[in-house]
């Protein structure tokens, strides 16, 4: 995480293109960034005043983190999207929690509890008017959640990595559960080892990384009605010239398409995305690194 300071020239603004907008949802407090919270709430308020702002989606924080986000905030709103890993119980309680809070709820992002199915989630949860990203379980129950998280027109969260290697997904997993969204029409975000645009394997863990341009572009692909092997090869491909040529090469209507099934993913850093988007000549001109 690098963490980059940005320069914009004087006059100019960040024009964030339509494949980036709020594609990235500010996960600072979450690994490895680890950001206290009292820190992320300001940075999150920079990010969201400055110029590359269209790029940044909301602050995502734990649910048990709303007590101290309520002394922090003020009477300040904040748009926030909650995470509740202890499944739909925790999530009922953290949103009548936020609904006391100067915070405009745009996500709530529940896991899926071991053994428990899709009727049985869903009772528990109970009626919301939130937007509802169920994660869905990386086992047999798969199918029938994404059916049903489709039929209730919610969204889906798919988890793309983590601190261990196990998290990952492989590109094989990951594009069936990519091919079985979109062909579901289920809107989806990601979260967690999306730290480069392009697959990558960290140099530090060893762990085989997604990267986001890819995902967009096994999203298109799966639009397009192409195999899941085909989704697959899009994911595990390293060319980054070839990656970011494909992405600016996608076209307006496509791009749109796109980003209607991969609505965000999470990131613990908001500027190094930026930095490496235009490294690959993604972003506009105006915006240039400061320090590296």
């Amino acid at each position: 995480m690098r963490g980059h300071r940005l320069r914009l020239d004087v006059g100019e603004a960040a024009m964030i293109p339509t494949f980036a907008h709020a594609l990235c949802d500010d996960a600072a407090v979450f690994p490895p960034g680890l950001a206290p919270l009292a820190e992320a709430v300001p940075a999150h308020r920079a990010h969201r005043a400055a110029p590359y702002a269209d790029l940044v989606g909301p602050l995502v924080v734990p649910a048990t983190a709303l007590d101290e986000l309520d002394r922090l905030l003020g009477d300040e709103p904040l748009d926030v999207s909650i995470t509740a890993p202890g499944g739909p119980c925790q999530a009922a309680k953290a949103l009548a929690r936020a609904a006391e809070l100067p915070v405009t709820v745009r996500g709530l992002e529940i896991a899926v509890p071991p053994g428990m199915q899709p009727d049985e989630f869903f009772r528990v949860l109970g009626r919301t008017t939130a937007p509802v990203y169920v994660e869905i379980p990386r086992d047999d129950r798969r199918p029938a959640m994404i059916a049903a998280v489709a039929a209730r027109r919610h969204r889906a969260k798919f988890r793309t990595g983590g601190v261990k290697a196990h998290l990952y997904p492989s590109p094989d997993e990951l594009a069936a559960g990519i091919k079985a969204a979109v062909d579901a029409r289920l809107p989806f975000k990601a979260t967690a080892g999306l730290h480069h645009p392009v697959r990558n394997t960290d140099p530090e863990t060893g762990f085989h990384q997604h990267g986001f341009l890819n995902l967009l572009l096994a999203t298109d692909a799966a639009l397009r009605g192409r195999p899941v092997a085909e989704l697959a090869a899009i994911l595990a491909d390293r060319d980054a010239p070839s990656v970011a040529s494909r992405v600016s090469s996608l076209g307006e209507a496509r791009t749109i398409a796109a980003r209607g099934r991969f609505l965000s993913f999470g990131t613990c850093s908001i500027t190094d995305p930026l930095n490496e988007l235009a490294d690959l000549g993604l972003l506009a001109s105006a915006l240039q690194e400061c320090t590296r």
